[in-house]
């Protein structure tokens, strides 16, 4: 029987573009006629806010109701409460997930693996193709539980100093996981350099001293093509919409793009 993939985008650094890949890439893979549904965990609810979603309650509390300890603070909602449906389903994040690491600090249950928990409990691995889960810039345990309940990492990046010691403590963090022995070490699909400026010279040498550390350690397969700061992707920031609502020239090459990443994405799976 088949059985979907969870696939987490991480970078503990902002301002990567990690909410405008995986809301792009949910959607190129959903118009590959996959069924996928998209985890805002991040407090800042960006990706909810892109897809216009406003439920009443959110991931939270649908993590927490799945907590039999933490009985006193369930929600009177269930999941079909919650999800929003779509092309991309979703279910949103909200302000209550900064307090998750104090909610859960006392259970007796692992507290990495309520997410994945969660997850199993409501079958979602087999009524969806893929789980797109968009993580906090942060590496706590809100993204410690994505880890534990991904199959598939995707880690959009900026070519500059911090983004390539961001990365070597997101590899420390998977050693971390590896060593609690009570998961699967989720695999590496794809670094992507994203938000890039060609015109800067320190951004192009800094670009390609990363590119070639991630290429020694994981080899090319493990770098997706350049995503360059482009005006179109933008624009459909601003009006809430996926670049493959837009039907004129100008987005032809971001469309591309992401399907580009979804493609790795399938044959990554394959």
């Amino acid at each position: 029987m088949f059985v979907g993939k969870v696939i987490s985008f991480i970078n503990q650094k902002g301002g990567v573009g990690k909410t405008t890949m995986s809301f792009n890439v949910a959607h190129a893979l959903a118009l590959n006629g996959k069924r996928v549904l998209a985890i805002d965990l991040d407090p800042q609810g960006n990706l909810t806010h892109l897809f216009k979603a406003n439920p009443e309650y959110n991931i939270y509390h649908l993590m927490v109701n799945s907590v039999k300890e933490l009985k006193p603070l369930h929600s009177v909602t269930h999941l079909s409460d919650v999800i929003v449906k779509g092309t991309v389903d979703i279910l949103a994040g909200g302000q209550e997930l900064s307090g998750f690491d104090l909610t859960v600090a006392a259970i007796n249950s692992p507290r990495q693996l309520v997410l994945k928990r969660f997850i199993e409990q409501n079958n979602l691995k087999d009524r969806y193709d893929y789980i797109v889960m968009d993580c906090p810039p942060t590496l706590g345990l809100l993204v410690i539980n994505a880890l534990c309940a991904s199959d598939g990492v995707i880690v959009p990046f900026r070519p500059d100093d911090f983004s390539s010691k961001g990365l070597d403590h997101f590899y420390s963090v998977l050693d971390d996981v590896e060593d609690m022995g009570i998961v699967t070490v989720p695999e590496v699909i794809l670094h992507v350099p994203n938000l890039v400026d060609h015109r800067r010279k320190q951004e192009v040498e800094d670009l390609n001293k990363i590119v070639g550390k991630i290429e020694m350690s994981m080899g090319k397969d493990k770098i997706s093509p350049v995503f360059y700061n482009k005006t179109p992707l933008v624009k459909s920031l601003a009006e809430k919409k996926s670049v493959f609502e837009f039907h004129n020239k100008e987005f032809k090459d971001l469309q591309n793009e992401f399907q580009t990443v979804a493609y790795k994405i399938e044959e990554w799976n394959s």
